[in-house]
């Protein structure tokens, strides 16, 4: 049942003696009854609010209804665990004296290194990592064995081969932390200690019985309960409403301000002069940073997002588009899938052009067999496709962008991605541990060097030459610094290369009202996303990245990690703003000193900076 105000909230009671023949009001999704009809509105606004919190997620900002899908969602999603997975997390809740973080954190580690029936991972296979799904587990001579079934791109399983367990490896955890937690949740009767439910341990074969030593604490526990206990009450009863110190950072929602709190400043308001609908910004984003980030393989030369933007919401087919459907049709067509056979079947060439690129559209969107996009075929055949509504363009183009993710180019890039990240990763993990060792010894011989010194002194013996011996200090000190430098510019360079190998784009962190926030390395503008990804904004200068940072209350717990991550990246953020400030000034100056040189002469319709994707040529096209 979902949560109001973060407490639990009860239905109410159908009315007493009901006549089935009476007229009454029934909330749809609660099923309550109300005889009178303002009580009903009253009860039905109340739902409508977006103070409930879905109990098993924790999401919050949520109508009732919402918090209810989102339950039933998250508690489909705990119980499609693997059989073998459910019972290992079981076993390691049940009688656990963890707190829900730790016993969480505890679980997600013994996953990654355990193998369970049911579970897909990766093996070695022919020199590379692939896909495969645990058939069975036995041992042999002592040894962990598998049989595996390998998956192939349209997730079927071809021949099996047996592995020893210890040549799996995970390319991500099993199952996510959240998706633990709601499986805990759902699955315990009480805390301190975890208790499963006990159809579950039956279910499972979990003893019910408490461990002796859990027992041993409990009674050690009453024994001084029943001594001090009433001493306790007076002590509370007599303190009256004493205050508890609060241990901070907790959930932002629950902060409150005190008097001797940090000045907060005021959070300045979002740009949302998008041309595109604001709910569907994120589908802009998205093909966006795909095409950018994978423009080799695509054979595409990256372009601005707004000249993306100002193509989308363009009325007539343009070479920008044209180009990007173009690239997405090509990788599809040397994938070799189910968009090839599609064409195949058609006997359509296998080469998409400028004048026909409209064909292999209708195609896919046959493909796909989706009703809302299928219905646009007509259009897009008559050779109307600009007159297309913005947000079916964007869907469509979102579509295409999930069908390539699948395909094989796409799909070894990002393993390239991976290990070479994980590389650098250990790299930059052994240059840390070397520069620690490194540290550690100039410590101990500085400190034997004072004592050296110090000796002799007292001995009398000092005859070392003063300025000989600054001389000296001054030239180590010069190549400890120059060292550092080094180092420094090392890791510098490491972390360089490791955010470009970024497999994917993620938020820095929520705000108070989980409203996520995205950085673009490639775009100058910080993006802010809705906690239901309805509506979106936008900072696009240093001056508003110094305020949001100054309104980041940092006793909350989101808003403390969003803060950490604008500080980590704030020189990368900022700098990036100020470039893109600087280059919309100086192409207003330049349009200003091009009306003034001639105001006789009207300005072509490419010249506009909006019509600047009628000019975009495809620099990295395969001819």
């Amino acid at each position: 049942m979902p949560l109001f105000n973060k407490k639990p909230f009860s239905l109410l009671e159908p009315p007493k003696d009901l006549d089935s023949k009476e007229k009454v009001f029934q909330i749809r999704f609660t099923k309550e009854i109300f005889r009178d009809y303002q009580e009903y509105l009253k009860r039905l606004n109340l739902y409508r609010q977006r103070v409930w919190t879905c109990k098993m997620s924790g999401k919050s900002n949520l109508t009732f209804e919402e918090a209810l899908v989102s339950e039933h969602n998250s508690m489909e999603k705990a119980q499609n665990l693997p059989t073998g997975l459910m019972a290992y997390v079981l076993r390691m809740t049940q009688y656990s004296t963890l707190g829900l973080h730790d016993l969480i954190n505890k679980i997600y580690a013994c996953l990654l290194e355990e193998v369970f029936e049911g579970i897909e991972l990766h093996a070695k296979k022919d020199g590379s990592a692939v896909p495969c799904k645990i058939m069975k587990i036995f041992y042999s001579d002592g040894t962990k064995m598998c049989e595996v079934g390998w998956i192939r791109r349209d997730k079927t399983l071809i021949n099996t081969s047996v592995v020893k367990a210890a040549d799996l490896f995970y390319r991500r955890a099993p199952v996510s932390r959240n998706t633990l937690k709601i499986f805990i949740r759902d699955s315990t009767t009480q805390t301190t200690p975890w208790v499963i439910h006990e159809n579950l341990a039956k279910k499972y074969g979990i003893p019910m019985d408490p461990p002796k030593d859990l027992m041993h604490k409990k009674g050690r526990k009453r024994k001084e309960n029943g001594t001090i206990e009433d001493g306790r009450k007076k002590m509370k009863k007599d303190e009256g409403d004493a205050h508890v110190p609060i241990k901070y950072p907790i959930d932002d929602l629950l902060v409150r301000p005190n008097a001797d709190d940090p000045a907060l400043s005021k959070r300045p308001p979002l740009a949302t002069d998008f041309r595109v609908p604001r709910g569907c910004v994120g589908d802009l984003l998205m093909v966006w940073d795909f095409c950018s980030s994978f423009g080799r393989v695509l054979n595409l030369s990256p372009f601005p997002l707004t000249d993306m933007e100002n193509a989308i919401c363009h009325k007539e087919s343009n070479v920008l588009l044209v180009e990007i459907h173009a690239a997405m049709f090509h990788l599809l067509i040397k994938d070799k899938g189910d968009y090839f056979s599609v064409l195949q079947h058609k006997k359509r060439k296998l080469k998409v052009s400028l004048v026909t690129w409209a064909e292999y559209l209708c195609d896919f969107l046959e493909m796909t067999k989706i009703e809302e996009l299928s219905s646009n075929i007509a259009t897009v055949r008559r050779g109307y496709y600009g007159l297309i509504d913005t947000d079916m363009k964007l869907k469509i183009l979102r579509e295409l962008v999930e069908e390539a993710i699948k395909t094989s180019a796409i799909r070894e890039i990002l393993i390239e991605r991976v290990d070479q990240k994980q590389a650098l990763n250990a790299t930059k993990r052994e240059s840390t541990r070397k520069d620690k060792e490194e540290q550690n010894l100039n410590t101990e011989i500085a400190m034997n060097n004072e004592e050296n010194q110090t000796d002799a002194v007292q001995d009398g013996n000092e005859s070392v030459d003063e300025p000989a011996r600054g001389k000296e200090e001054k030239d180590k000190s010069n190549v400890s610094r120059s060292k550092t430098e080094g180092k420094r510019h090392l890791v510098w360079h490491l972390e360089t290369e490791i955010e470009k190998l970024s497999i994917r784009s993620s938020p820095l962190g929520k705000d108070r009202h989980y409203n996520r926030y995205w950085f673009f390395r490639r775009e100058g503008r910080l993006f802010v996303e809705s906690a239901d990804s309805r509506e979106w904004g936008y900072y696009s200068t240093k001056e508003e990245l110094d305020a949001l940072m100054g309104s980041l209350n940092v006793k909350g717990i989101r808003e403390r990690a969003l803060k950490r991550q604008l500080e980590k990246y704030y020189n990368k953020i900022s700098n990036t703003l100020e470039k893109r400030t600087k280059e919309i000034v100086n192409k207003m100056l330049l349009e200003e000193g091009v009306l003034r040189r001639s105001t006789r002469v009207r300005a072509q319709p490419k010249d506009n900076p909006s019509m600047a994707f009628l000019k975009y040529v495809n620099k990295w096209k395969d001819n």
